[in-house]
């Protein structure tokens, strides 16, 4: 009860606006402005015990404390490195993120991403921190977390050997913000060794909110030049790279003056008239700020004399900054990948750009309850998590001239980097998606009906996420693991153009359900069934109450037991409560479950028909609670007094002093 008690306050937290940018959850309970204050009041320079300057914050295996690699590691506070230390020293720019002996270069790209953008910067690394003014040692930084964002208090003792630092550094070693933000990193995911290998799209994700998607160009859609132009309305952030097919070739320059092993910054699309024909041109920046491509469309070819004046001014810019044009022909045959990170609407403050539609639930795969696997396994896949999307308004310029609509779902498994040092590995992850059917858009799925779509394979990454184009309709999105039984937790996203309404789904797919042979009731079954039937109060059932029960009874096993096994499997409850005119959530069935299932993960028919009597006295008390019928209540202590003043939670007796008989 406590975990259900303490998910409804964190819901209530949410729909106050907790875990926004601006309001964000403090990670270990510690706030910045308190700490700080109390420092400066004591004069003592802030040292982080939750995160401390010793071996269990470096790692768990090549970090570990009898390491080699640890040998020699002393932490210092960067007044101690050199003497006047910057946090940021005009302005924060990409030499500032030089990478050190971790292997977190995909968190180098996607802090390098950062300085392109200083209101996504600020978001990120809050401003008006200093190594002088009011200097306590301590500083904060701010990440997305699985649905949240999440404040990072820590003090700046940084790993250094030989009086240098061990991680990030800048190109100066005078200025301090990314390795104070790389620490801020380590410590929410447990230690600096859990940072080492991933993709940059992760970082993206953490430092903005968004949900990213990625390209092989080889095998670019036909409409994908549509989708950077939708793209940079909606204001993405797009990255883009050449491959470097070996370490000698990263950062090898080409004859046309493109960078392999490089990541540029794609940040305008536009078509242009040349010689009777449209041609469609990309805008790239080289974070270098010089370096430019030297092809057909760069700053000074002949392409541009040969256009409408108009069109030329619009988009020439003649300077040795980095940013140049070129044909999206070239950019395809040139460039290997391309990576979108698609922000929400609170990261975009510009009323020049459209913005998704965005909606997230969060979920666990339950070993015996919602973990169903993949449709491998017919008999549970139905059990796991679903939820429903309607789409109803198309887009306004669809890509392939079809009435469809646009959206984005992303499947992202939780704490992955925190379980490495347990040795947990992340799960195969993936969702398939089905067209409800039935009158009025309305109905039940049918686990023999195909899929409409899916994101591909199943992945053991953080996050599984593919973009749709599908017809108005109704669906439901059933995220899974690739085998049953996988215990794990889960947040999924949506992306729409258009609004749409989305929740977690009422319907359910049909499966065969088995009943369970009559057998008798245990003590604490029956004390429950005289709870809820005792009209008079006497403690006993009478003809007519036993009537009552009878008629329950028969009511619970209505096309349940077909095979008259005498128990039923846990991924079969839900269906089987449905049938007895209960629609749980995941919560209450994984309570269900916890508090009735045998260890092999099956229910009995006396814990089935407790079950029951148990919801049926809940559901009468929520109705006799809820006066105006607004489905939500309040309680005061007076009334859990009396709840708990009750045993079986009587809603029938005339000894209740909620329902007054």
């Amino acid at each position: 009860m406590t975990s259900i008690a303490g998910k409804l306050a964190r819901q209530n937290e949410r729909a106050e606006g907790m875990g926004t940018n601006k309001n964000a959850v403090k990670f270990c309970n510690q706030d910045y402005s308190t700490l700080k204050t109390q420092c400066l009041q004591k004069g003592r320079l802030f040292e982080d015990d939750t995160f401390p300057a010793g071996s269990s914050s470096l790692g768990f295996n090549i970090l570990g404390p009898n390491s080699s690699e640890t040998q020699g590691v002393v932490w210092k506070r960067p007044k101690e490195l050199c003497k006047n230390p910057c946090f940021i020293d005009n302005g924060a720019t990409r030499t500032d993120i030089c990478q050190g002996q971790l292997g977190d270069c995909w968190l180098m790209a996607a802090i390098a991403s950062l300085t392109l953008d200083q209101e996504i910067l600020a978001r990120v690394v809050p401003p008006g921190q200093s190594f002088q003014e009011n200097y306590a040692g301590i500083f904060h930084f701010q990440f997305w977390q699985f649905g949240d964002w999440i404040d990072v208090v820590i003090d700046d003792k940084l790993p250094t050997r030989n009086g240098k630092l061990v991680f990030v550094h800048s190109s100066q070693g005078s200025e301090f913000w990314s390795a104070l933000l790389e620490k801020a990193y380590a410590k929410l995911n447990g230690c600096y060794e859990a940072l080492s290998g991933g993709s940059a799209t992760e970082g993206f994700e953490d430092f903005t909110g968004g949900i990213s998607e990625k390209y092989e160009l080889k095998n670019a859609p036909s409409y994908l030049f549509k989708v950077i132009q939708r793209a940079l309305q909606l204001g993405s952030l797009l990255a883009c790279a050449i491959e470097a097919r070996s370490s000698n070739e990263r950062e090898a320059i080409t004859p046309l003056k493109l960078v392999k092993g490089h990541a540029y910054s794609l940040t305008a699309a536009e078509e242009v008239h040349y010689q009777g024909k449209t041609v469609e041109l990309v805008r790239l920046r080289n974070p270098w700020g010089n370096v430019e491509w030297t092809g057909p469309w760069s700053d000074s070819s002949g392409e541009w004399n040969r256009i409408l004046p108009e069109e030329k001014a619009k988009l020439v810019n003649v300077a040795e900054d980095g940013e140049f044009w070129m044909a999206f022909s070239d950019f395809l045959q040139s460039f290997a990948t391309l990576e979108i990170c698609n922000l929400t609407p609170d990261t975009l403050t510009s009323d020049k750009l459209s913005y998704w539609n965005h909606y997230q639930f969060s979920g666990q795969w339950k070993v015996g309850s919602t973990a169903g696997g993949c449709l491998n396994f017919p008999a549970t896949f139905c059990s796991n998590p679903q939820y429903a999307i309607k789409l109803e308004d198309v887009d306004d310029d669809p890509f392939d001239g079809e009435d469809r609509c646009t959206l984005l779902v992303g499947l992202m498994q939780k704490d992955g980097r925190k379980q490495k040092k347990l040795g947990i590995e992340l799960n195969y992850i993936g969702f398939t998606i089905f067209k409800v059917s039935g009158s009025g858009g309305r109905g039940e799925v049918l686990l023999r009906n195909s899929p409409v779509a899916r994101n591909g394979s199943f992945i053991n990454a953080r996050e599984a996420c593919t973009r749709f184009h599908l017809p108005p309709g109704e669906y439901i999105i059933i995220p899974s693991t690739f085998d049953a039984n996988m215990q794990g937790s889960f947040l999924l996203r949506v992306f729409t153009e258009k609004q749409c309404k989305a929740g977690d789904a009422a319907r359910k797919l049909l499966n065969k359900t088995k009943m369970m042979s009559r057998s008798g009731f245990s003590l604490n079954t029956c004390r429950d069934i005289v709870s809820l039937l005792d009209k008079d109060g006497n403690g006993k059932l009478n003809l007519e109450e036993l009537h009552v029960l009878w008629q329950k009874i028969q009511k619970y096993l209505v096309n349940v037991d077909t095979d008259n096994s005498g128990t039923m499997s846990t991924h079969e409850m839900r269906e089987a409560l449905a049938k007895a005119g209960f629609q749980v959530n995941n919560a209450v069935l994984q309570a269900i479950v916890s508090r009735y299932a045998g260890p092999d993960f099956s229910i009995n028919f006396d814990s089935f028909v407790s079950c029951l009597i148990r919801l049926e006295m809940l559901y009468k008390m929520f109705t006799a609670l809820d006066g105006k019928k607004t489905g939500k209540i309040e309680l005061d202590m007076l009334k859990v007094g009396l709840q708990l003043d009750r045993p079986a939670f009587c809603m029938r007796s005339s000894r209740c002093r909620l329902c007054k008989g």
